[in-house]
């Protein structure tokens, strides 16, 4: 947000401070009011005010300043606050699924397919055929089961949460085994030893961190084991000397009271991008008793965590006390049923960004190129990699051609002021270049980023000739 504060010579004239309710009325004052609400706008002046009072040049001046640093002191201290406040930028990073920016964009006739739903009333706990008390989960589980082949499904509020429900209802005061090769910690803390800790289970660790066997979960079970769990690696890979068991070996040998269960995280389906990562139906189909993962990622919906499986466990994990806190609300269940349709419909806004991005890098190649040459005089045509993101495929790269910008002064000071545009441009740097990987830019963002940025570099043209 501009604001533009008066410099004239009225402004420069010391006085008292004014009142607050006189700053209130003030024509730049009013686009904070609508963006911040004039409680908290109220509280930055307030705050201004104080600033200016115990400042030495107040003193100095006889307790007096100039309407111009109040105004300056407002601008500064509401557009600071401004910032935090979710709004919509590009990225330019490369990175499709950007846990920092998102994660997964929903797509548009997505969200507009479920505007009534969510801003009327609708039928989230009401059985419409007997007008009783009915179950959250609505469509999903049939679409679900279409979907992956899953027997049942429910759905809470993020896949940390599927797999803390999943031990305490399911080990809880018992052991649970686990490759110390995936005792992993994602973004934000979650750790796997603390969760199953906090979900009142005892870790049995197995095998080494490269090499996890078959036998080493088998000849780990005892009466007490409730579970093998499998763990999703997330944000990092082994590469090298490394081995890991035959799913559908565990799943057959596991005696009758050992579940396995398996946190796949990435919510991979049948997308062909991702060869080495093993998909929710294969495992499975491998015999895994309950496999959870993330809406939010390689499916391309809202932030949720999705737990499917065989119905007799799951119905354990919904009548749980832990349930009501973990379940989602209507904004989420209704873009999933939404984006579950489209996926099982075969239609293009059935897929997940990363897959989106990835089919797309030819074209987005050509647009790349085109822009260097416009822009050539600061702009360099290099090589990039893209990457899914978000947690669920790091090992994979994905080449293409990104835009490196060479700028009079600091690449960093360049990258800050992208990120201060109306819409904020969110590239990243590389070897003091200023970067740009166009990969992840979204269709109706393309027109605002070229805008943006070719008036922000005729402003670095003029200040080069001046």
């Amino acid at each position: 947000m501009n604001s533009e504060i008066s410099s004239d010579n009225v402004s420069q004239q010391y006085q008292r401070l004014p009142q607050v309710e006189k700053l209130l009325q003030l024509s730049f004052v009013a686009p904070f009011i609508e963006a911040l609400s004039r409680p908290v706008v109220t509280n930055q002046i307030r705050d201004a005010l104080a600033y200016i009072r115990q400042s030495e040049e107040f003193k100095a001046q006889g307790h007096m300043c100039t309407q111009n640093q109040v105004n300056q002191q407002i601008v500064t201290r509401c557009q600071a606050l401004l910032k935090c406040r979710q709004q919509h930028v590009i990225n330019a990073t490369g990175i499709a699924v950007h846990t920092n920016l998102g994660r997964s964009p929903i797509q548009r006739d997505v969200w507009d397919a479920v505007t009534e739903v969510n801003t009327g009333y609708c039928n989230l706990e009401l059985d419409l055929a007997t007008g009783k008390r009915g179950m959250r989960n609505g469509l999903i589980p049939a679409l679900v089961q279409n979907w992956i082949g899953a027997e049942h499904t429910i759905v809470v509020n993020n896949n940390a949460a599927s797999v803390h429900l999943m031990l305490m209802a399911l080990a809880k005061g018992k052991e649970v085994i686990i490759s110390r090769g995936e005792l992993v910690q994602i973004g934000g803390g979650f750790r796997i030893p603390d969760i199953i800790a906090m979900a009142g289970c005892t870790l049995v660790e197995v095998g080494t961190t490269n090499i996890t066997t078959a036998d080493d979960y088998l000849n780990a079970v005892t009466e007490n084991t409730a579970a093998v769990l499998l763990v999703h690696q997330s944000n990092f890979s082994i590469e090298g000397f490394t081995s890991a068991p035959d799913v559908q070996e565990i799943a057959d040998k596991l005696p009758e009271h050992v579940k396995l269960l398996v946190d796949q995280g990435s919510g991979l389906s049948n997308e062909s991008y991702a060869q080495e990562e093993k998909s929710i139906r294969q495992y499975l189909n491998s015999g895994a008793d309950i496999v959870c993962f993330s809406g939010d990622k390689i499916i391309g919906g809202p932030q949720a965590g999705l737990i499917v499986g065989q119905q007799s466990l799951l119905d354990k994990l919904a009548k749980h006390p832990m349930m009501r806190a973990f379940r989602p609300g209507r904004i989420t269940l209704s873009l999933l049923e939404e984006l579950l349709v489209k996926k099982l419909n075969q239609v293009e806004t059935g897929k997940g960004i990363a897959e989106r991005v990835i089919q797309a890098l030819n074209e987005v190649n050509q647009w790349t190129y085109s822009l260097v040459e416009q822009w050539s005089e600061f702009a360099e045509l290099v090589s990039v990699d893209s990457q899914v993101g978000g947690g669920s495929i790091p090992y994979e790269r994905y080449p293409n051609q990104g835009i490196a910008l060479t700028l009079p002064g600091s690449a960093q000071k360049h990258l800050d002021a992208l990120r201060d545009m109306p819409t904020p441009i969110i590239g990243y740097l590389r070897r003091d270049q200023l970067m740009l990987n166009l990969s992840t830019v979204l269709e109706h963002d393309k027109p605002i980023l070229f805008n943006q940025l070719s008036h922000y570099l005729g402003n670095v043209t003029q200040s080069k000739s001046s």
